[in-house]
């Protein structure tokens, strides 16, 4: 029997509750109706002088890297007078380093390192910690939650804002460590068109376009789409193609009621990757001494079979309506539907096989095959509210809103996935991608996990401006969540010794619901306008089955639904100031914080006989943070950043959850810079870095790393250039080398320790761009 210190229950019922579709559509009706009607009668009383502009994602003119503001409404003040430390990756700096996913992009921010999964199975999608915390299921596309293990293009994207700390008060449940929002391409009043087409040194080719009409004096069409087929820089026999198409629809621009429909279509196509086993790297433990001292594999090896796939189906559709009220106010509306779906067979690698006194030329490594088939949906709709007013003699900007979803997530088993050389083994230093397979005929097997989350939510923010120089603000959003979550397993002659072995066992039933209250508050001096000086506070709350919808009945289990809700809240004191240039327009954003966040409620093992647990865990994480975007001329443009974090956990019980037990995958130091000079009016040369300290995958500080597989991933710094030409008025060439001095390093390990993803070797790519 097993004990668990709370009041929560486990509920059972035999299969998951009616649609919560229903939910949503409901909340679409309630609020979409009223928010039209009402616009048109403001529409009719507000006039022309009541406008307000229709751009939500602003720039310093002339400053290619710098953002004034980010696209939330939520956020209504400058990044000058935001108390929170928010990074603003723009589209230009993403072109100028040839980045293609948001992954590459992100690199442009310290805090930030990618993960590759747990022991033999691999992650799908982006995957990445940020400030000691998994941040993957907290990717929000203008401001609405995006689900799917999807690997995110940046061809429709017109800047990433990375805004980190605890967020709970501006986006829900789960925001430990913060969130990432991709502010997508919308359609404009210019008439423009722009091009690329690059290839790299692994002949992975890639076109995209980005056309731009004015249909009318009050709207336009945008066109944006991506085509991309290949290999992989470093990887043999590894493949990827990708399609993409996001059409953008603009009515009513410059008037006082503006829709905007927006879609996007994602079609991906990879022969998935597995990594390369560890064996000969710095730390590798392996019980056979032989082994222990083996060589590194050609790092070019694929252990998976020609075979494998992994296609990728991601669509979301959203329609949004702004109205410009009287006085100033600005009420708008966003609806969104979004589903994607992943389909997998991938063959893994994890153990090594050597006979006493063998050749390395015949050491095996154990194959496994690995199914993951996966579906999300989500219908998401949000109002929100921006007045400004004087109560008082004091000036407030007020955001408030109301935001109601629906999510799903299903997953199902199979089998017949087939065995790779009749024993599921390779060669571990010369794998055959085109090793049989037999008994290959892959069925569903009646396993499967469906978990779905419904969130009704209402929120508030209010700047409170008491002079120019002292600003306070604050934000609460309170939410109510019901999540529930069902499966089925195949028993085994263990778990169910009076089944025939293979037979489906339902689960039971589980549900988890519950209000979840989040806030923040700060203070803001300052002493000159180009400057601000702050402290804040924020909180977020992260309930069971919060980041995939899945709960458990095991005892101990952070999914459990008897758990109540982690905790994170952080404390940050900073300074912001624009400098250099024009009193009205600062061409360089400099950044200074230095923040605490402590994640309370973690599980801990109190008494192992008894199985007994109590949330009694504390987790902190607290660093500082400096950075650095703009230009120091109107020709040289910089972004840089270095982040330091320290970790442990500071209330636990024995092994990774003991007190002083540190977080895996957060390195201490984390640097990046980026800059480029343009020559003349052709010719613009730039490059960058970046920094990794070392990264511990052994956290247990009473296990002995001198026995323990890869125990910690050396820190490493890679440089990249760029060199770019105007060939005429309309054509471009650029030249992007990676890598510049061919360093080896560790990419990513996975938990286990037995398999790495190695950083690329140096690699380059040419593009050419066109733009009329």
């Amino acid at each position: 029997m097993s004990y668990i210190r709370n009041r929560k229950h486990l509920s059972a019922r035999p299969s998951l509750a009616p649609s919560s579709l229903a939910y949503s559509f409901i909340a679409l009706a309630a609020l979409g109706a009223p928010l039209l009607a009402q616009a048109q009668v403001h529409a009719q009383s507000a006039g022309a002088e009541t406008r307000m502009p229709e751009t939500t994602v602003t720039a310093t003119a002339d400053v290619p890297y710098k953002a004034n503001k980010v696209s939330s409404p939520k956020l209504t003040q400058p990044l000058l007078d935001t108390t929170q430390t928010i990074s603003v990756i723009k589209k230009e700096l993403i072109a100028e380093q040839g980045a293609s996913s948001i992954v590459d992009a992100l690199r442009n921010t310290p805090g930030i390192t990618l993960q590759m999964g747990e022991n033999g199975n691999t992650s799908a999608g982006d995957t990445f910690q940020m400030r000691g915390f998994a941040t993957q299921s907290s990717i929000f596309v203008d401001g609405v939650r995006d689900l799917g293990a999807v690997t995110r293009d940046a061809f429709n994207i017109e800047q990433i804002e990375v805004s980190k700390g605890p967020a709970g008060a501006d986006i829900g449940r789960g925001a430990a460590s913060g969130y990432i929002n991709l502010a997508s391409k919308n359609a404009q009043t210019d008439d423009f068109n722009t091009g690329t087409a690059s290839i790299n040194s692994a002949s992975n080719k890639r076109i995209t376009a980005d056309v731009n009409r004015p249909l009318g004096a009050t709207s336009a069409l945008r066109l944006n789409v991506m085509a991309q087929d290949g290999g992989v820089t470093g990887r043999k026999h590894v493949k990827n193609s990708a399609l993409g198409i996001a059409p953008s629809l603009a009515l009513g621009l410059g008037t006082p009621t503006r829709v905007s429909l927006q879609s996007q279509h994602i079609r991906q196509d990879k022969l998935p990757d597995g990594g390369i086993p560890s064996i000969g790297l710095k730390g590798f433990y392996n019980g056979d001494a032989a082994v222990r001292a083996g060589a590194r594999v050609d790092s070019h090896n694929f252990y998976g079979i020609d075979s494998d796939f992994e296609k990728v189906h991601a669509d979301m559709l959203t329609v949004k309506v702004e109205h410009d009220l009287a006085g100033g106010s600005k009420l708008s509306n966003v609806s969104r539907y979004g589903k994607s779906n992943i389909d997998r067979i991938l063959t893994g690698m994890n153990a090594i096989t050597a006979t006493a006194g063998s050749a390395p030329s015949t050491w095996t490594i154990a194959r496994t095959r690995q199914s993951v088939l996966q579906d999300n949906e989500i219908l998401a709709n949000q109002t929100n509210l921006v007045t400004e007013f004087t109560l008082g003699g004091v000036a407030h900007t007020v955001s408030s809103g109301l935001e109601f979803m629906s999510e799903k997530q299903n997953a199902f088993g199979r089998s017949g996935l087939g065995i790779v050389n009749g024993n599921n083994t390779a060669n571990l230093y010369k794998p055959g991608v085109n090793d049989a397979v037999t008994a290959l005929a892959p069925v569903l097997n009646g396993v499967y996990t469906r978990g779905a989350t419904t969130t009704a939510a209402a929120y508030a923010f209010d700047t409170v401006k008491l002079s120019e120089k002292f600003h306070l603000n604050g934000g609460l959003r309170v939410e109510h969540y019901n999540t529930e979550a069902n499966s089925a397993s195949l028993s085994t002659a263990t778990s169910h010794p009076s089944l025939p072995v293979g037979t489906v066992v339902a689960a039971p039933y589980l549900k988890d619901s519950g209000k979840l209250v989040s806030w923040k508050a700060g203070a803001l001096y300052k002493p000159v306008p180009e400057g601000s000086i702050y402290a804040a506070f924020a909180t977020s709350k992260t309930p069971p089955g919060s980041s995939n919808f899945a709960l458990s009945a095991s005892a101990g289990n952070v999914n459990a639904p008897n758990m109540v809700p982690q905790t994170t809240r952080n404390v940050e004191i900073g300074t912001k100031w624009d400098v250099l240039g024009k009193t009205l327009a600062k061409t360089l954003a400099l950044t200074a914080a230095v923040y605490r966040t402590e994640n309370l409620n973690e599980i801990s093992l109190l008494d192992a006989p008894t199985n007994t647990y109590s949330q009694l865990g504390k987790r902190r994480v607290q660093g500082l943070e400096l950075g650095m975007v703009g230009q120091f001329t109107r020709n040289w443009q910089v972004t840089a950043g270095v982040a330091t974090m320290k970790n442990k956990i500071v209330e636990g019980t024995t092994g990774a959850n003991a007190a002083g037990a540190q977080v895996r995958w957060s390195p201490d130091v984390t640097a990046t810079v980026w800059s480029s000079y343009k020559v003349n009016d052709k010719l613009t040369v730039g490059g960058g870095a970046r920094y990794v300290s070392e990264q511990k995958r052994l956290i247990d500080p009473t296990l002995n790393a001198a026995t323990q597989n890869v125990p910690q991933v050396d820190g490493y710094a890679v440089a990249d250039a760029v060199l770019s030409y105007k060939v005429s008025k309309h054509v471009s060439l650029q030249l992007n080398v990676y890598n510049l001095f061919d360093k080896f390093y560790v990419n990513s390990l996975n938990n286990g320790g037995s398999r790495f993803t190695l950083g690329p070797k140096r690699f380059s790519q040419l593009s050419a761009s066109i733009a009329f």
